[in-house]
Parts: C-alpha cells; sequence; structure tokens
C-alpha cells in the first residue's frame, strides 16, 4: 500500500469538460512532498486546467484531487489555500499602484485573526501581530533581494522583480504546497538561470513542494525531480528529466517528429 504521508498532492483519474471538449482526459498524477515537479505539454495541453482544479477555481468534471490527505476537489479556493496551497500565475498578477512591501503584507495580513472591532480599537495583541506580520514580509523581501526595492511601486518594476514580489506574495502565505504557472515567461536567459535557483533555495528554505508549469524546457529539465508531460488532455509520459526528454512520444508531441528536448 503507498504511503499518502509522503505525497503533497495526488490527482486520481481527473477529467473536466467544456461544453462537449474535454481539456483534461482521466489525469492520475502524484507529487511527491519535497519535490520539485515538472507539469509540461504543448498549448492547450490542459496544464493551467489542472492548476485551476487543484486551487478550486474549476470544478471536475470527474476524479479527486487530494493535497496530503485531506480531499479538496469540491472545495473553495479560501478553503483550499489555507490547506497550505499558494500560486502564482501566467501573467503577474499583482496590485499595480501598491508598493512591492504592500503586495506581500496583502497576503500575510490575510492570515491574522483580529477581528474588525480589535482593529478599530487598536488593540495591544493587534498591534504585535502588525509589527510581526511587517517583520516576516521585510525578511521575504530580503530573501528574494528585494529590499531595495520595497517601496517602488509594483507596477513599475522590471518584470524579473515582479516575478520575485508575486513570489514573495505566495510565500507569505505559509504553504507547503506551491504551485507555478510559466514563472520564467517574459525573462530572459540570465533572468531565467537566476530564477531556477531561487526556486530551489526556496524549495530546501520553506521546505516546499513545488509544481511547475514552464514552457522554457531548459528551466524544467534542470531543476525538476519528476516530470509529467501532457498532450490533448492526457499524460503521455512522466519519469525523471533524463528518461522524459528522451521519450519518442514526448519528442513527437511536444516539439515535432525531427526535434528533441535537451537541458541546458
Amino acid at each position: 500500500m503507498t504511503d499518502r504521508s509522503l505525497h503533497a498532492l495526488s490527482i486520481d483519474d481527473l477529467s473536466i469538460n467544456f461544453g462537449g471538449l474535454r481539456a483534461v482526459d482521466r489525469v492520475t498524477v502524484t507529487v511527491e512532498a519535497g519535490r520539485i515537479h515538472g507539469l509540461i505539454g504543448p498549448n492547450g495541453a490542459g496544464k493551467t486546467t489542472i492548476f485551476n482544479c487543484i486551487t478550486g477555481f474549476y470544478r471536475p468534471t470527474g476524479g479527486a484531487i487530494r493535497v496530503r490527505d485531506r480531499d479538496v476537489t469540491h472545495l473553495r479556493p479560501d478553503q483550499i489555500a489555507r490547506l497550505g496551497v499558494a500560486r502564482t500565475f501566467q501573467s503577474v498578477q499583482l496590485f499595480r499602484n501598491m508598493s512591492a512591501l504592500d503586495n506581500v503584507l496583502v497576503a500575510k495580513h490575510s492570515q491574522m485573526r483580529t477581528g474588525v472591532v480589535a482593529e478599530g480599537l487598536a488593540l495591544p495583541f493587534v498591534r504585535r501581530q502588525e509589527r510581526l506580520v511587517r517583520d516576516k514580509a521585510e525578511a521575504l523581501m530580503e530573501f528574494l533581494g528585494l529590499t531595495q526595492i520595497r517601496r517602488q511601486a509594483a507596477g513599475n518594476l522590471p518584470l524579473g522583480s515582479q516575478k520575485r514580489v508575486e513570489l514573495a506574495r505566495a510565500l507569505a502565505l505559509d504553504p507547503t504546497l506551491l504551485l507555478l504557472d510559466e514563472p520564467a515567461s517574459g525573462l530572459n536567459t540570465s533572468e531565467t538561470q537566476a530564477f531556477a535557483e531561487v526556486l530551489r533555495t526556496v524549495r530546501d528554505r520553506f521546505k516546499l513542494t513545488i509544481l511547475l508549469v514552464e514552457h522554457d524546457m531548459g528551466l524544467v529539465m534542470n531543476i525538476s525531480d519528476v516530470i509529467t508531460v501532457l498532450n490533448f488532455g492526457r499524460k503521455i509520459a512522466e519519469g525523471p528529466p533524463r528518461d522524459v526528454q528522451s521519450d519518442p512520444d514526448v519528442i513527437k508531441a511536444y516539439l515535432g517528429e525531427s526535434a528533441g528536448v535537451g537541458a541546458r
């Protein structure tokens, strides 16, 4: 019998239909705790749809999703977030007119349990919580190299910095499972390499499990422990990067008959 305690995420026979289109077709994936697990495939393969099912934005047509030992298939997004699931998006979703630090503080404040009356009266324990929240947010900014720009409006920052701010905001939720949807999108080669090192460090420092959707094959192959490949909503391959990059079905489906999947 498989030990579920080793699984940060279990997706079992997951399907979802949009009208007459089956976007995800009976996909089963197990993500082991502490791993960086890549999820790849051509555009339209169902990767982001699976993310939206995991986080409660979509309701599956069939199958089940478990976060550790909890069935989350029919939970709301806020309920799933409270179970330790955080995500980033394909396009950066920041409050552009707020400072980088305030974007992170928004996430930390969502965890406070002080109540409207206590906050209105500015009771001592509320002030203590606020100081603690700010200290933790500042620590995240420092960890991700954002201290010097923390007062700048998020919308004015370079894309690479915005990506880090969004990552800091996700980490502010104290997740155990982090879903990253194309985190290297729009970054140049040096920025992507730097971001890969950040993700490894984040995983190790915060004892996280990371599920990563990414089109940059160099990034995926270099940092993933396991890779699952989708095509037309179905799983066609799964395994260590070395096995996946030489799989004939992956080469055919993802890059065409004459191409190969290479690591940088």
